[in-house]
């Protein structure tokens, strides 16, 4: 079955010196306030689309993960996952790096790795920004 998640935003003036706020529509948990200084300088507060996809990856990357290593009948006893979004004014959003730490029972390092690498291959949201041209992974078993 197939799902719709809603995110909606309202802005008010300029690229540099207007603001906005990006409503979680569907899960009506929260709405952030959003503005350029957040993207390109400090976030002071505020967010940013990078933050927000950062954190898209980082869950996503983290339910790929563990749905992979259930299939090799593998149970993740903890994992941590940090998503860090580049984003270069002019040139967008140039690099990401997953970095995760896991501990799982029983699980050698070699199929770590390779389990790690195939959940951010196979992670919706890493095929979604397939344009991103550097994604790289750090994987440390626990």
């Amino acid at each position: 079955m197939a799902t719709t998640r809603t995110a909606a935003t309202h802005w008010e003036g300029n690229l540099m010196e207007g603001k906005g706020s990006v409503a979680l529509a569907s899960s009506n948990v929260g709405t952030f306030d959003v503005n350029w200084p957040a993207r390109a300088e400090q976030p002071n507060g505020v967010t940013s689309p990078e933050e927000l996809i950062a954190a898209a990856h980082s869950s996503c990357y983290s339910m790929a993960f563990s749905h992979g290593l259930a299939g090799k009948g593998y149970t993740v006893a903890a994992l941590d996952t940090k998503a860090d979004v580049t984003f270069q004014p002019g040139e967008g959003i140039t690099g990401i790096v997953l970095t995760v730490k896991a501990s799982v029972p029983g699980l050698s390092e070699e199929d770590f790795q390779a389990a790690a690498e195939d959940a951010k291959k196979n992670c919706p949201v890493s095929q979604a920004l397939a344009g991103v041209k550097n994604i790289t992974l750090q994987a440390e078993l626990v």
